[in-house]
């Protein structure tokens, strides 16, 4: 028996049964699979089916978005898994450290807008001379016009 063959056998869980048993929508297993995020084999009827860790990967998945983790950050941490594997407890402990840093990251970010916004008004302030927080001394005026973007770091 091919190792394609075994993964088809062990394939045994339908997209609804998955859907219900994981709390997300059909639509959201598919649009998992078109990110590499998850996958699936089609069975003898053309139907999705699905190994059974794939509840665990969906969970990591849902808790790394809860987390604010972009679902480009999860695959490429899922991607370094050794033969692309479901995470383990372990695993799960290396992952959690990586994205650690970049909620720190985060955090420290959302405290220096949380200390400078009261001198922001909150609009496109390229026009005043200084923005505390994303333009001061109105650099980007010469530009271009109208809002600021927001930048990731102050």
């Amino acid at each position: 028996m091919s190792a394609e063959q075994k993964k088809l056998i062990d394939a045994t869980l339908t997209v609804g049964y998955v859907a219900k048993r994981s709390g997300v929508k059909v639509s959201t297993l598919h649009f998992y699979e078109t990110k590499h995020l998850i996958k699936s084999w089609r069975n003898s009827g053309n139907q999705r089916r699905y190994k059974p860790d794939v509840l665990r990967r969906v969970a990591v998945i849902k808790a790394a978005q809860a987390m604010g983790i972009s679902l480009d950050d999860i695959k490429q941490t899922l991607a370094s898994l050794p033969d692309n594997r479901t995470p383990t407890k372990k695993d799960w402990s290396a992952l959690s450290k990586h994205w650690q840093a970049q909620l720190d990251e985060r955090i420290a970010y959302m405290q220096r807008i949380r200390d400078r916004v009261d001198g922001c008004i909150g609009c496109g302030c390229l026009s005043l001379k200084s923005c505390p927080i994303y333009n001061k001394d109105d650099h980007l005026g010469s530009e271009q016009s109208g809002a600021v973007l927001l930048k990731s770091k102050l």
